[in-house]
């Protein structure tokens, strides 16, 4: 059953190519908004804090400061909206997902960058 599952996935889930990314880099995501018969292009950007799942039903975290309220945003890679993703820049983090961010203000929060 596991099998037929991804052999679905495969052939009938068109993958779009996005650049490699993981938690720590600040990325900006464009996506359609669609408001009744028009459609428009939003972007998001902000760090990923984390890449959770595999093939089909991956998604990503981000997390933002809006004034002084930080907003996260879950994204399916595979979602139709998604335009493109930019990396902005490349973050040097010892975790996978880096919950502990939230907690962090002012010049701890910062991440340091690293060239890749």
């Amino acid at each position: 059953m596991n099998s037929l599952v991804k052999f679905v996935q495969d052939e009938f889930v068109t993958r779009k190519d996005f650049p490699e990314f993981s938690a720590g880099d600040t990325i900006t995501v464009y996506y359609e908004i669609r408001e009744g018969e028009k459609v428009r292009t939003q972007f998001f950007r902000g760090v990923v804090l984390q890449r959770k799942g595999t093939g089909t039903s991956e998604t990503f975290t981000i997390r933002k400061m809006s004034g002084t309220i930080g907003v996260e945003r879950i994204f399916p890679v595979n979602l139709p909206a998604l335009q493109k993703i930019e990396v902005n820049k490349r973050g040097s983090v010892r975790r996978a997902r880096i919950f502990y961010f939230r907690g962090l203000t002012g010049k701890k929060a910062r991440i340091k960058e690293v060239r890749r």
